[in-house]
């Protein structure tokens, strides 16, 4: 232990948490001097590091051989494409011959794309949170030859300076440690990797009832920290975290709290006014780093558009404001138009920044504007978008940052009243001006998880919006994933695909948020297959990841021997967990087929995090969610006869157009639920039923009594 307090002293850095700052990709200037390992690989993050003097090695056994055969401590680095801080020490430290030559002598070093391999960065993050009380990335941590973490953090600087040592100086002191005390060194690590596996173990807590009780509790607990002036919760920087909010509407129908629905509703309505939200060309960027949604960190995911796409389908059908069913379009607009592969796959991410300096595709100074549009544009456009000749965002680029740069919100509304004209053709010109400039570096890798959650939210905007293009592009998606990522003979799901070629990685979350969009897909279609693929996805998932001993889903099946332990997500943070999501969608496939055995499953996970729920349920919103969808028997809208006539289409519209979070939508074809299967159409024509257990209510082909009864 003296030997980890030694080593922790070169950590006192770690104040506060460096997550999720972003940059494009850096051009390396010696690009042909040197090429390494990471050549071969598909990842854009790791080929961005293919030219480092470093001698990288991918997470393999080839990496985890020579550690052991040379007796050498592994240096792991893990980031993704857009992270500002991984390219800044990229470019400080992992260019740096010096860095690199003492990297190859004393160390083997790994380098990892967390977003492929999630399932090592939960498990080494969970780490260095646990030692530094804080996080993020890049993530830097040092192993044993057999994986074990020792040390770690996050960013070092080139330098010593501000009390922090530089990362050469935290190099020397690990290898130097490692040298003279490697057996102190080892079994602190086996030390260490006991208590982190105690640390992550999840046991039943039977001894914790849910109710009603424990949704309340959660809802007045969710609004607490609310920014009334701003909407959203806490101060900067500002998080759209989406699976908070939709829980908090749920919340509000359940318990009819109309004071939880305005603050999500105001939410919506101040992030899509803000710089967070792209004014000219759609879509949302990561996150705000002031409180009032204004200064964007520029980077597009495409987990975070999913998610608010579906935030602002349900404020739509709450609210009925067309202005929130306009962001829907706006979103997956951009997201078909920049974020799309020709076969129908949807990108990762698009980076903050462009020619080295962040926000310079979006950003505009006075000079330009007035260059661009007439005189009447201009002054229209400068006030509703608030643009000053100072301008809002610093630029903090080195050397020569780029001077009076304004993002552009809506910051007075009030000024389009009656000059709608005006600002559209603005902004018309401001977007053509705009594609002109060179765009922010594009991961263009393609993830079942992601894919999924974007697969839903535009299977869902589809009909909510009454939309065939949406639709389209859902159908569209699905046959790709399945053409590239399912092995259909065997039933399994890999992770990552792009340039021609699928990894061998499975992963829970990419099975569980898979099977979410298809049964949106399904809900939204009621075609007979998108339900037997859900089925089989299920089937999948449940074999290779439930617990069935304990309950909750591990994020690595069985047979993933790199990995030193297993471990159970509880966390819906940027993204919900692969627990969360899976348990509400085996609810809902439970619902729609009636198969126990998926009911079972995600009743024994919600029961293994029923102390979280109670406890921490800010920590899990879209579990919570999950739970409220258990905790009574959901509606069944069954449409039944042609549902492609216009009598059934309209119906279906109509089952999707109330805000009833706790229903489902199916068919009476296909593996749908016994009972279903013996409702008939009536006259002859498109009907619709709406049951709870075995009790329906009337027949009907009338769209408008059908949302009454699913109210």
């Amino acid at each position: 232990m003296a030997l980890l307090l030694l080593l922790a002293a070169c950590h006192k850095e770690n104040t506060k948490p460096i997550s999720h700052m972003t940059a494009t990709t850096t051009t390396n200037a010696k690009a042909h001097q040197h090429t390494n390992r990471l050549a071969r690989e598909k990842s854009p993050y790791l080929l961005q590091h293919a030219h480092n003097p470093v001698d990288w090695f991918a997470w393999s056994d080839e990496a985890f051989e020579k550690a052991k055969r040379e007796n050498k401590p592994i240096f792991l680095s893990i980031g993704y494409s857009t992270c500002h801080w991984c390219h800044v020490m990229e470019r400080e430290s992992f260019e740096n011959e010096e860095v690199a030559n003492f990297l190859r002598k004393h160390f083997v070093s790994i380098k990892v794309d967390r977003e492929e391999r999630p399932d090592v960065d939960k498990i080494y993050m969970t780490f260095v949170q646990a030692m530094t009380s804080s996080g993020g990335w890049p993530l830097n941590v040092f192993l044993t030859p057999d994986r074990k973490p020792f040390f770690g953090g996050t960013y070092w600087p080139p330098e010593a300076k501000y009390g922090r040592p530089s990362f050469l100086q935290v190099l020397q002191q690990v290898a130097g440690a490692w040298q003279s005390k490697s057996k102190d060194i080892l079994n602190s690590a086996q030390s260490l990797s006991t208590q982190l596996a105690e640390m992550t173990e999840r046991s039943p807590s039977n001894r914790v009832t849910l109710n009603q009780g424990t949704l309340q509790n959660a809802g007045l607990r969710l609004k607490e920290g609310y920014d009334e002036k701003n909407g959203g919760w806490g101060n900067a920087p500002k998080f759209p975290s989406p699976s908070h909010p939709r829980f908090l509407l749920r919340y509000a129908a359940r318990f009819g709290d109309d004071e939880a629905k305005r603050m999500v509703l105001h939410t919506c309505d101040k992030m899509a006014a803000g710089g967070i939200y792209d004014q000219i060309g759609g879509g949302f960027s990561r996150y705000s780093v002031d409180a009032r949604w204004l200064v964007p960190h520029f980077e597009k995911m495409l987990y975070d558009n999913a998610q608010l796409a579906q935030l602002y389908l349900d404020a739509y059908l709450i609210s009925g404001e067309t202005r929130h069913a306009d962001v829907v379009r706006d979103v997956l607009r951009y997201v078909l138009r920049d974020m799309t592969h020709p076969d129908g796959g949807f990108y990762s991410a698009e980076d903050a920044d462009s020619e080295g300096k962040e926000g310079k595709f979006y950003c505009w100074t006075v000079a330009e504007l007035k260059q661009l549009l007439t005189a009447d544009e201009f002054a229209v456009a400068t006030n509703y978008f608030g643009v000053a000749d100072e301008g809002n965002f610093l630029d903090h680029s080195d050397p020569n940052p780029l001077p009076n740069q304004n993002v552009l919100s809506i910051a007075n509304a009030a000024a389009a009243k009656d000059k709608d004209d005006l600002i559209e053709s603005a902004k018309a010109k401001l977007s053509k001006e705009r594609a002109k400039r060179i765009r922010p570096g594009l991961d263009d890798k393609i993830l079942a998880s992601w894919n999924g959650l974007m697969l839903g939210a535009v299977s869902r905007a589809g009909i909510v919006l009454g939309d065939e293009t949406f639709q389209s592009v859902a159908e569209k998606n699905l046959k790709f994933i399945q053409a590239k990522l399912w092995d259909a003979k065997t039933e399994t799901l890999y992770h990552r695909w792009r340039d021609g070629q699928r990894d061998t990685t499975q992963l829970l979350e990419s099975y569980a948020f898979l099977l979410s969009g298809v049964i949106e897909l399904y809900e939204a279609t009621l075609k007979p297959e998108h339900l037997d693929f859900a089925i089989a996805l299920a089937e999948s998932l449940v074999e290779r990841f439930y617990d069935k001993e304990h309950g909750g889903f591990w994020q690595s099946t069985a047979d993933s021997k790199d990995l030193i332990l297993r471990v159970k997500d509880d966390y819906d943070g940027a993204e919900p967990s692969g627990n969360s999501v899976a348990a509400m969608s085996l609810l809902r496939l439970a619902a729609i087929t009636e198969r126990k055995d998926f009911r079972d499953a995600a009743d024994k996970t919600i029961q293994l995090f029923a102390d979280r729920l109670q406890q921490l349920p800010q920590a899990v919103p879209f579990m919570l969610a999950a739970f409220d969808f258990a905790s009574e028997e959901p509606r069944r809208a069954v449409i039944v006869g042609d549902v492609s006539s216009t009598g059934g289409k309209s119906l279906l519209c109509a089952a999707h157009a109330i805000y009833q979070p706790n229903k489902v939508v199916l068919s009476s074809e296909g593996a749908v639920e016994p009972f279903a299967k013996t409702l008939k159409p009536k006259d002859g024509k498109a009907t619709a039923y709406v049951c709870t257990g075995t009790a329906c209510q009337a027949p009907t082909h009338d769209a408008d009594t059908l949302k009454k009864s699913l109210r």
